[in-house]
């Protein structure tokens, strides 16, 4: 008899020594459109299954957005709180992301504590392709088998089956797959002479500061999280020195590795300061990082991909070993901070020289 799968989530992915170990995504397929390509770029071919408050998932409504890829790749989005997605099965405790209901009743956090909550907002709608209830059955619809059951998801709605749950790869595919459908495809995300510097920067960037605040998070020792704010605390000052003198991370274009530093940026003084223990540095507190950020925010279709309460209410109210009565704090209002005019542009003014000084004391090449 083969044994049952047991569901999971990132907060069961923990070392020996009280770390928090992300696993690597499993489904790992690519849009290619190469002749005998099994997935072929096409329109309205492919759906993507998101929340607001994941910043993973962020990512590729970033770039949908950027690329203009809105009438070609179809989105829902699901509700922020997490629920019992097997409530009917008492031994089985997994929670996770669940799909707008909206003639539901309002919840409470999955101790039922907290709220109320509310199953349906209007930007977030069931689902139409699979009628599943929770983003947990579309992965058991397909036939997975790894268990963990996370967004985004690049869904083929031609072959009924998962292209993707890796969101770094994602977005690698909708800046260079679907130009032919993009209203914008002489953008380009991923120049091929900024590469080598995007490569650089991704390397530390994500366990430093993208998966760095869920290390200080989810961890369970003092040790642990001891190493991973000075991580994070050190990653955080750099970033903030080298965009002092950079108009963005990888040099003087607008990359991937601009979205995938932002949407964590974005999430850090209303979310990870607080509930994941981050307080040693802030966003608003760094000149650079808070005039980075303004400008990232008010690029067309950027803003209108950004949903601040439901980033916070899935954070405070998804886990309540962690804030058990789901309080929502009422934070600093970072997003009205965004609004305002950055002077970024300056920048492009700065001598090659002086970015030379700088970059070399960080570590990096211009």
């Amino acid at each position: 008899m083969t044994p049952k799968l047991k569901a999971r989530t990132a907060l069961d992915e923990m070392g020996d020594d009280g770390s928090f170990k992300r696993r690597d995504s499993a489904w790992r397929n690519w849009v290619r459109s190469e002749e005998g390509a099994k997935f072929q770029p096409e329109e309205k071919r492919y759906h993507l299954y998101v929340a607001y408050a994941c910043p993973w998932a962020h990512r590729a409504l970033i770039t949908r957005a950027l690329k203009g890829l809105e009438d070609v790749i179809s989105v829902t989005v699901v509700m922020p709180v997490w629920q019992r997605t097997r409530i009917e099965d008492p031994d089985d405790r997994h929670c996770g992301w669940m799909f707008a209901d909206k003639g539901g009743e309002p919840i409470q956090n999955t101790a039922g504590l907290g709220g109320p909550f509310p199953t349906a907002y209007p930007e977030n709608e069931p689902d139409a392709h699979l009628g599943a209830k929770s983003v947990r059955d579309i992965y058991e619809k397909v036939g997975d088998t790894e268990g963990k059951y996370t967004v985004p998801i690049l869904y083929d709605k031609k072959l009924k089956t998962i292209v993707s749950n890796e969101s770094s790869e994602i977005i690698r595919m909708m800046n260079s797959e679907f130009n032919i459908f993009a209203a914008h495809p002489e953008l380009d995300l991923e120049p091929e002479d900024l590469k080598p510097e995007m490569e650089k920067v991704d390397k530390w960037i994500y366990p430093n500061i993208n998966n760095g605040v869920y290390r200080c998070g989810f961890c369970q020792t003092q040790i642990a999280y001891d190493r991973a704010i000075d991580d994070l605390t050190a990653s955080f000052d750099r970033l903030e020195e080298i965009l002092s003198i950079r108009r963005f991370i990888a040099g003087n274009r607008f990359t991937l590795s601009d979205i995938r530093l932002f949407v964590t940026l974005l999430r850090f003084d209303e979310v990870y300061a607080i509930y994941f223990k981050c307080n040693a540095r802030s966003v608003a507190n760094s000149p650079a990082l808070l005039n980075y950020c303004r400008e990232v925010y008010n690029m067309p279709g950027v803003k209108e991909t950004v949903n601040m309460r439901q980033i916070k209410e899935h954070y405070y109210c998804s886990h309540p070993d962690y804030n058990r009565w789901s309080i929502v704090p009422r934070g600093p209002d970072f997003e009205k901070l965004l609004q305002e005019p950055h002077n970024r542009d300056r920048l492009k003014k700065r001598r090659a020289s002086d970015t030379n000084i700088v970059s070399d004391q960080a570590g990096y090449s211009p």
